[in-house]
């Protein structure tokens, strides 16, 4: 009701005598015209900002593209890179000399220990005629065509690594057996084992049995058993076992 005071119209009995500056209604106070008030003070400019702290270069990382997402294509970041191709280093040709001989119903491919075609006076060769003497065969063997020499060529691009050989040598072989039937071929060194049995030096005194060529016997080369003499124990203990093969045949 915005009562300020409130006076009783009758003195209240037992009230407090009533305070006199109450009575006393203040003033109303004049009014200003509008042209005598001043104009207000213009408003404060909004203070400025601080200076930006300087800002990090922005640094663009590459996106991989909608259409190679879409494609499969990896992104460029997650590309492997492709190992690179190592190439087998060329086998060096092997090099031999071997010589094809017939003794009655056998044919000898012999390691020659020189490279050199036998001479009659020569160890090795002696050596082989007591061989022939001692398997009941004549001890004059007959040669059959020149030496193969291994490598055929000394330049050129034709392949003459080890299977290359192992061909030819088997060719070889296949046409003068095809001529004239042998009942045993000897492999006498381990080129002969080698690139005409496809065997090692494991194969020594052993009878091997290879597709084209039939029967065969692997013996350790000449120049080894003139080494090694211990050898020839072991040598002359498989002829005895192959001795009926040939004896057979000549009969």
């Amino acid at each position: 009701m915005q009562v300020v005071n409130w006076l009783p119209r009758t003195e209240l009995p037992f009230a407090a005598p009533s305070r006199p500056e109450l009575l006393d209604m203040p003033a109303p106070e004049p009014e200003v015209p509008a042209a005598v008030v001043t104009a207000a003070p213009p408003a404060e400019a909004p203070a400025q900002p601080a200076a930006r702290v300087a800002e990090r270069p922005k640094i663009d990382v590459p996106r991989p593209s909608l259409a190679s997402t879409r494609n499969g294509a990896k992104p460029p970041e997650d590309v492997e890179e492709a190992p690179p191709v190592v190439k087998p280093a060329p086998v060096p040709p092997p090099r031999f000399a071997l010589q094809l001989l017939r003794a009655g119903r056998c044919l000898l491919l012999v390691e020659l220990p020189t490279g050199e075609a036998f001479q009659s006076r020569d160890p090795a060769y002696l050596l082989l005629k007591d061989m022939l003497r001692a398997a009941g065969l004549p001890d004059a063997p007959q040669i059959v065509g020149e030496p193969v020499r291994w490598p055929l060529l000394v330049r050129g691009t034709m392949d003459q690594g080890p299977e290359a050989a192992r061909d030819f040598v088997q060719g070889f072989l296949a046409v003068q057996i095809e001529a004239a039937p042998c009942a045993c071929l000897w492999l006498i060194g381990l080129p002969a084992v080698r690139f005409a049995g496809e065997a090692d030096a494991e194969a020594f005194n052993r009878e091997l049995q290879i597709e084209g060529l039939g029967s065969a016997w692997a013996v350790p080369g000449l120049e080894l058993l003139m080494e090694e003499p211990q050898r020839k124990a072991a040598v002359w203990q498989a002829m005895r076992r192959l001795m009926a093969r040939w004896k057979e045949s000549h009969e």
